[in-house]
């Protein structure tokens, strides 16, 4: 088992009840997250930066390139 740090680029039009939920699934397919913290927030192109540590084995595949994640819409009543 190796840690990795991961940057994401998320992707912030949903509402944001739904911003973690969205965020740890993006790191999940890097890995196992340990932690993770939005570092960065562009207001105009709706997207935040998020930097993570996670944990991978060797058959899991990760990139340490940005990856963008956007988040479906939620219906709120």
């Amino acid at each position: 088992m190796t840690t990795h740090f991961i940057e994401a680029e998320i992707d912030l039009t949903a509402s944001p009840h739904e911003l973690p939920r969205a965020i740890e699934a993006a790191l999940q397919q890097q890995g196992d997250p340990l932690r993770w913290a939005v570092t960065a927030v562009d207001p105009v192109a709706q997207t935040a930066q998020v930097e993570a540590i996670v944990t991978a084995t060797e058959t899991t595949q990760t990139q340490a390139d940005a990856v963008l994640v956007p988040l479906q819409r939620a219906d709120c009543a």
